[in-house]
């Protein structure tokens, strides 16, 4: 029962990442943390690795239990 629900709040929680970098290439936005302005294009990497962990929490969600790649806790 803990390895589903961390599971579904990682997968939830990237997958709220990868559409905030997805939202930040589209609509152009800055982003700046004290003077240190992010650079766009770390959304570029950023939105493909976080949108591949999210599928991988799915896949591992929506797995049987007896699949051999599943992580036994």
């Amino acid at each position: 029962m803990a390895l589903r629900l961390y599971l579904i709040v990682s997968g939830l929680a990237f997958l709220m990442v990868s559409i905030l970098h997805l939202c930040r290439l589209l609509f152009q936005l800055p982003i700046t943390v004290g003077t240190v302005v992010i650079p766009q294009w770390l959304s570029y990497f950023g939105f493909p690795a976080a949108l591949g962990y999210a599928l991988w929490a799915a896949w591992l969600f929506f797995s049987k239990p007896g699949h051999p790649k599943q992580v036994v806790s």
